[in-house]
């Protein structure tokens, strides 16, 4: 049993090409673990037997779903990640759960050698190969599409030749990434920056200029930052994720067209749809503003930067990430609430606050009566505040 290869198995063309390519090439006994996500959209068992059918030896599906939602995505949302101040970070979020459980499966079925299925061109190769350097760097590494160059046509002709259960051709025009998080899209046409996206892009969101259902107003409840209601109905972090990519998905929200920056240099064009998080995001970034304090809220803007461009480039196991975790979940004590919103549209309008760790206080807040501010004190504060500002126009103008 010793030596053999673990892939990160897809189920799609290049890892299942790679289980056959790996033992024709090396001669190792090849163990597929497909990590389940709730990417939905195609049976997991199926994807489990086309690893066996391919030449696995012993193909693994693990159901990660809760554990995604709670340590993945709930950190996502309690640092309101949006990579370029857009991207919830999909993709980014599911790599190191993989690794995790590549890593751990190599350990269970004898394998000193880890693989995956990505190219030299993206971010998942680092993401990948990053992390298990951070857990397991007795592990060596496998990367056939990218260290032998295949290209689609070259997959696709080696399935064919070697009679590889694999149901694709040259037509098939985009390359998908998916799981409950969302869903990237990129590749075919949409590499021409040009080319506005066709109806077929998308598969989690409704159309929103086509949209003439009526706004869909809900309520969703934090406690520590963990979203733990929708409407008063009690969720886990992935039912609350499920409720509102159903939900915010009617409504056309989450979807983006963007130019980002990827790690290696280039910028690609990437299409996302992430009705779930973009509704969790915007209702938890509503909450801080409610419940942080000011010097804290600013600083942690900060972090929040910092913290996605980590996780964008792969470094989830890194030290820096670590101690940004710990900062991000000392802020969290009190982002306790409700905050209701309205989605329509491709849009969501926060319209409802409240929260018994709210730091607004209506008698400072209120211009009528009852206003307990002490406006006497605004006119030496503005003084000081401005002074180094007067001093150094002063010394400008000549005055």
């Amino acid at each position: 049993m010793a030596d053999r290869v673990v892939l990160a198995y897809s189920g799609g063309l290049d890892t299942s090409v790679a289980i056959s390519w790996i033992g024709k090439e090396t001669g190792k006994e090849v163990v597929a673990v497909a990590i389940d996500l709730g990417q939905g959209g195609e049976d997991m068992e199926v994807v489990r037997q086309r690893a066996l059918d391919c030449g696995a030896v012993e193909s693994v599906v693990v159901d990660a779903k809760d554990e995604f939602a709670d340590e993945y995505c709930l950190p996502t949302v309690q640092a309101n990640a949006l990579y370029m101040d857009r991207y919830p970070l999909v993709s980014a979020i599911s790599r190191p759960l993989i690794v995790k459980h590549i890593v751990k499966a190599a350990r269970e079925y004898g394998g000193t050698i880890v693989s995956h299925g990505c190219t030299g061109k993206g971010n998942d190769q680092v993401r990948f190969e990053v992390g298990f350097g951070a857990l397991a760097p007795d592990l060596q590494v496998i990367a056939p599409v990218r260290d032998y160059a295949w290209t689609r046509e070259k997959a696709i002709a080696f399935a064919s030749e070697h009679n590889l259960p694999i149901n694709v051709t040259k037509k098939s025009p985009f390359s998908i990434d998916q799981n409950v998080w969302g869903r990237a899209v990129e590749t075919g046409f949409l590499e021409d920056l040009w080319n506005a996206p066709t109806k077929d892009v998308y598969d989690y969101t409704e159309d929103p200029t086509l949209n003439w259902q009526a706004p869909d107003e809900l309520i969703v409840s934090f406690e520590a930052g963990r979203p733990v209601a929708i409407d008063g109905k009690p969720v886990s972090v992935l039912e609350a994720i499920q409720e509102l990519n159903k939900r915010a998905g009617a409504q056309g929200v989450g979807r983006l067209d963007m130019v980002e920056d990827r790690l290696v240099g280039i910028k690609s064009r990437e299409i996302y749809e992430a009705p779930g998080a973009i509704a969790l995001i915007t209702a938890h970034q509503e909450l801080e503003h409610v419940t942080l304090e000011r010097e804290l809220g600013r600083y942690k803007r900060r972090v929040e930067e910092r913290w996605s461009e980590l996780v964008y480039d792969g470094l989830w196991f890194s030290p820096l990430k670590y101690a940004l975790d710990a900062f991000i979940q000392n802020t969290q004590e009190r982002v306790t609430g409700d905050i209701r919103m309205a989605m329509h549209g491709g849009h969501i309008t926060v319209n409802g606050r409240r929260s018994p760790e709210s730091l607004y206080d209506f008698n400072l807040a209120t211009y009528d009566e009852g206003d307990s501010f002490d406006q006497s004190n605004a006119k030496g504060f503005v003084q000081i505040h401005g002074l180094s500002s007067k001093v150094a126009a002063k010394r400008d103008l000549g005055l």
